[in-house]
């Protein structure tokens, strides 16, 4: 591997470099295997080759990858009428290029909301601690976590921190427009937020006519079983952001709202976003997971995962504490002086790839159409990382 570095050192890379995947393995330069339980952290919700994408990208490779958001983009209005049904809102949709992209399109909307729906000023946007919103300079304040904040500001004013969803409720002020929250942390340690607790906030934000806006940029696209968390949660949010698995590995973000008539012409756009390619890819990958998780297999995947997640919770409880998360947006979290770092390092030399999350949890976002084949192989060699570090621990 070459190691003259042209790069920033923005990443703490591991040393590996993969050349190509099959289905949910990829394959170093070596050709050695790696069952990947990460997805490129969400992103590759088909996991990679998928035959029916390839297709896809070749032919609009044929036809016109990009154009401009001052033409009409077929594939985008057709991608933006998926979306919709899939989410079973009344909502329209914004497209752009990632997540980060996504929250910053909802805190302009909100803020443009806060500004000409009542006759105060409304501005101040409440998320919950050890949130991740994003890493431009508006959504890097909107996460809630101090020790991102260091070097960057000054930051746009307007941001309040809650430990919790019951003490965002309490937060709620005159000055007020929005509440903004992640249903499943995904940096912040695989942390899911009370059922009971959201669906109060909802309450009371539509009551006072304020806004609901859910990061699902990790959650949605199937991840937790159903095509968005919010429906798990039984809510209807003003405000859905979505990226990752959208288009297994074409950039694409998107937010969706209920508010149709607050973004006039020109107040936001985007260059490359929702163009011909990604949104004629992120077609397909819809289409294809509508029919995966309608066919019981994405309910059966699921099941078949966090029966190995729960095994291994129970069957070494001197390493593992507990399972966080839901569908195959997991956690396992660590008992102290367990070295998280050194698990997933472990991990890539039994050739697995898992994630880190918080400072105690081991995260697992596989492809949602991982084999069990793929699963129980996978499971197997992450039991010889475990009972080496059991043994070690006696």
């Amino acid at each position: 591997m070459d190691k003259t570095n042209y790069l920033l050192p923005l990443y703490n890379r591991l040393d590996i470099s993969f050349v190509k995947g099959k289905k949910s393995i990829l394959y170093d330069e070596k050709g050695k295997d790696y069952v990947d339980f990460s997805s490129g952290i969400g992103v590759n919700s088909l996991g990679y080759c998928n035959k029916k994408v390839i297709k896809t990208i070749k032919k609009q490779a044929n036809k016109i990858l990009h154009s401009s958001n001052i033409y009409h983009i077929k594939p985008q209005k057709e991608c933006a009428k998926k979306i919709v049904a899939l989410s079973t809102y009344d909502m329209q949709c914004f497209f752009c290029n990632s997540g980060a992209e996504a929250n910053e399109s909802a805190i302009k909307l909100a803020r443009k909301y806060g500004n000409i729906a009542f006759n105060k000023t409304k501005y101040k946007i409440i998320t919950i601690r050890n949130s991740f919103h994003g890493r431009t300079i508006t959504t890097l304040k909107a996460t809630a976590q101090d020790d991102k904040h260091k070097y960057f500001g000054p930051y746009p004013d307007g941001f309040v921190y809650a430990d919790n969803i019951n003490e965002a409720i309490s937060l709620i002020d005159e000055d007020t427009v929005a509440v903004m929250i992640e249903l499943i942390q995904g940096e912040g340690g695989v942390f899911m937020q009370d059922k009971a607790q959201v669906r109060e906030l909802s309450k009371i934000l539509k009551k006072n006519k304020l806004l609901l806006i859910v990061d699902e940029v990790q959650t949605g696209v199937y991840r937790s079983g159903n095509f968005l968390m919010s429906q798990h949660y039984e809510i209807t949010p003003n405000i859905i952001t979505l990226a990752k698995g959208l288009a297994t590995g074409i950039p694409i973000g998107v937010m969706m709202t209920n508010l149709k008539n607050i973004f006039a012409k020109g107040d936001h756009g985007s260059t490359f976003g929702g163009n011909h390619l990604s949104t004629s890819v992120s077609n397909t990958v819809l289409n294809i997971l509508e029919q995966y998780k309608n066919s019981g297999k994405l309910e059966s995947n699921i099941k078949y995962f966090n029966k190995y997640i729960d095994y291994f919770i129970k069957k070494y409880p001197s390493l593992f504490l507990s399972k966080t998360g839901f569908g195959l947006m997991l956690g396992i979290t660590l008992k102290e002086k367990v070295n998280l770092d050194e698990i997933v390092q472990l991990s890539l030399n039994y050739r697995i790839l898992v994630l880190n999350s918080g400072t105690n949890i081991l995260r697992f976002l596989p492809p949602l159409n991982i084999s069990k084949k793929e699963i129980k192989i996978g499971f197997k060699r992450f039991e010889k990382i475990v009972r080496k570090l059991n043994i070690r621990k006696q």
